[in-house]
């Protein structure tokens, strides 16, 4: 009887049977497939969505997030197909602007389904992934980058018109890993306020876009002045006192309505800001109120009163926002 080993149907002594993948091993291969699978998406969205732009401020306090939610919510009232990326990961505040927060994020077959909020805008944010909003998000930069690689590869966002895209304040790992991950970015909308420190950190985020390549597509001044109405004598010249004893002459008109715009931090920097880097100025947006309130309730300006000076202020921004992704040269940058 022969001593040699057992030989298999297919010729292969057991020392040649091929061993199995180990649990690490299939992990990885799930891994590259998930991440092959991610970039395929990641073209994709390049081509369903129209326009990609980046909402950025150089610093925090001045309403990016409200202008954000805004030139959404206006694109959406002209008949837009719009979706808004919140990639605030540590201090997601969309969804509550919106009135959807505490809403089910939907998946199907590894894909992420966004939220729709008013007039159809879909949503994917942090805040859905948080069973407590007062929980902070206490992740190192790689865990935070892992997700918005998810936001941007794993999310359905269907065919779009517009994608706006929200940021924390300044110019470090969130806007850099979207501006080197998503395909095709548009540019980038800079929001600022007029006052000197708030324009300072806003020339910051322009010479980001620049330094990326992207095109700075124009600056938007909020809290840019607080309207002031009243009724007085038809057709007559009224002195109105604002603060610190400031005269301002006001002409009435036939019905006796008069209004003046109260200049509370400044007047005219974001313009000026503009002028000197050579970008667009968008336009200005007024110091209401009701924006505090829209965002606490959950119920944006926009919505709220759709015809009131802060949805025209909006439309103004946003028609020429529009005209610059219409003259904009495409951007250059890649997957990574």
């Amino acid at each position: 009887m022969s001593d040699s080993p057992v030989s298999h149907h297919d010729g292969k002594t057991p020392e040649q049977e091929p061993e199995a993948a180990s649990d690490e091993q299939k992990a990885q291969m799930e891994q590259a497939y998930a991440q092959m699978r991610r970039k395929l998406r990641m073209t994709q969205l390049a081509e369903n969505v129209k326009h990609k732009v980046m909402v950025l401020s150089g610093k925090g306090g001045v309403g990016k997030s409200t202008v954000a939610t805004g030139l959404a919510l206006s694109l959406a009232q002209q008949g837009k197909k719009v979706g808004i990326m919140d990639i605030d990961i540590t201090g997601p505040n969309i969804p509550k602007m919106l009135g959807i927060s505490g809403a089910d994020l939907q998946v199907e077959e590894g894909q992420i389904f966004p939220v729709e909020g008013p007039f159809g805008v879909k949503v994917i944010s942090m805040a859905f992934l948080l069973e407590d909003e007062d929980a902070p998000v206490i992740w190192r930069g790689p865990v935070k980058l892992g997700a918005i690689q998810q936001f941007i590869g794993d999310v359905a966002w269907g065919e779009l018109d517009a994608l706006i895209i929200d940021f924390p304040p300044g110019t470090s790992d969130e806007p850099l890993t979207v501006a080197q991950s998503l395909p095709e970015i548009d540019g980038v909308v800079v929001v600022t306020t007029p006052q000197d420190v708030a324009l300072l950190d806003s020339r910051k985020s322009i010479n980001f876009a620049k330094t990326l390549k992207l095109p700075c597509l124009g600056v938007v001044e909020n809290m840019s002045g607080f309207n002031l109405r009243g009724t007085a004598e038809p057709s007559s010249k009224i002195t109105v006192q604002g603060p610190q004893g400031v005269s301002m002459n006001v002409q009435t008109d036939e019905e006796g309505d008069w209004s003046v715009v109260l200049d509370l931090f400044k007047s005219g920097g974001g313009k000026a800001a503009a002028e000197e880097l050579k970008v667009p100025f968008l336009g200005k947006l007024p110091f209401d109120p009701g924006i505090v309130r829209g965002g606490d309730d959950g119920v944006h300006r926009i919505v709220a009163d759709p015809d009131g000076d802060s949805s025209d202020a909006f439309k103004i921004v946003v028609d020429n926002l529009l005209e610059q992704l219409a003259n904009k040269k495409q951007s250059d940058l890649k997957i990574i």
